[in-house]
């Protein structure tokens, strides 16, 4: 990393935005309840996990056979239109009603035009800073969504069974490079950019599968459907910018938001960002980081790596390390207890 310092201004890009994905859940997971939009009956039902794992498959699938197909269009649209909508409870929640108009109960203006900014970015103008600020909030929507469905066990179900899966897929079948090429080319954030300087552009880069070097040298490769994100380059030093997958900040919060949500009034609370969270939530997040600073290492490297393995697996950790340290036993922390 010290060949090209602006390596340091992409990794610290990187932090920034899981940073803000996990604040952002851990904020809206209370105020997302309260709203009714907890879309499960009984969040502690580990099928919930199994159902959400078959939903990525299905994707998977609907979205090799768009890029094959050039239905590339109806992707992007249906990604832009969920980012309006998951922009829109996020800033209904975390921005105050400064203004409402007196129409269907009262709506929120604000929010309305944020939300509808960050479509209308990502449409018209989906320079690199655009997607990543769409990236945050959406991911921060979506984490905190996620994290009130699914109760510990299925957390640490979905995100075992979702690291293993991203292993599969990038170590053996290889088909997330498939999808790689066709997210690149959708400007949307499902992958987000951290340039190595400020002056970048994403828009007028052809992006890392730009034609003047092989696959194998490449700076990045997309993993898409849950928006994971493997990169390898042999020559980061010449990169402008590195590349991650939304999923990759996401999926890991499930569990900090998660175990923040469903943990026994008893676990201890410590102030984090701001505000107060239970103990094995803000260990969970310190694990999240650790395995993304093993993750940039490893890339930095100049090899492709699946980024779950890493990041679910020091998310459980630092989540199961407080847990304890809490006073909650091991088949507490795991959810288990329940059933035995």
């Amino acid at each position: 990393m010290d060949r090209n310092p602006g390596l340091w201004l992409a990794v610290s890009i990187i932090v920034g935005i899981f940073l803000a994905v996990q604040l952002g859940a851990l904020a809206l997971v209370e105020p997302l309840k309260g709203a009714g939009l907890q879309p499960v009956e009984d969040p502690q039902d580990p099928t919930n996990s199994l159902l959400y794992i078959l939903a990525i498959l299905v994707m998977t699938g609907v979205m090799l056979a768009a890029f094959r197909y050039n239905g590339e269009w109806a992707i992007r649209g249906l990604i832009v239109l969920t980012g309006v909508y998951i922009s829109w409870l996020v800033f209904s929640i975390l921005v105050p009603p400064v203004v409402t108009l007196p129409v269907a109960g009262g709506v929120h203006v604000l929010a309305g035009a944020g939300a509808i900014a960050i479509g209308g970015g990502l449409l018209v103008y989906p320079e690199w800073w655009v997607i990543d600020i769409a990236g945050a909030v959406m991911g921060a929507g979506a984490a905190g969504l996620f994290g009130i469905t699914f109760g510990v066990l299925p957390a640490l179900v979905l995100l075992t069974v979702l690291a293993v899966y991203d292993a599969i897929s990038v170590y053996g079948t290889e088909h997330m490079l498939t999808l790689a090429e066709g997210v690149m080319d959708l400007n949307v954030p499902v992958v987000l950019v951290a340039p190595t300087t400020l002056g970048y552009s994403f828009i007028d880069d052809d992006g890392p599968m730009d034609g003047t070097e092989s696959a194998e040298t490449e700076t990045a490769q997309q993993n898409s459907e849950d928006g994971d994100t493997d990169a390898e380059d042999a020559s980061f030093d010449d990169r402008d910018a590195l590349f991650i997958g939304l999923g990759d900040a996401v999926v890991p919060t499930v569990l900090v938001a998660s175990a923040a949500f469903f943990a026994p009034a008893s676990v201890p609370t410590v102030g984090i960002g701001g505000f107060t969270t239970v103990l094995p939530a803000a260990t969970a997040m310190v694990g999240t980081f650790l395995g993304l600073a093993v993750l940039l290492w490893m890339v930095l490297k100049g090899r492709a790596h699946a980024g779950l393995p890493l990041l679910n697996g020091g998310v459980i950790g630092g989540y199961l390390l407080g847990a304890l340290a809490s006073g909650l036993t091991l088949l507490e922390a795991l959810g288990l207890a329940p059933y035995l």
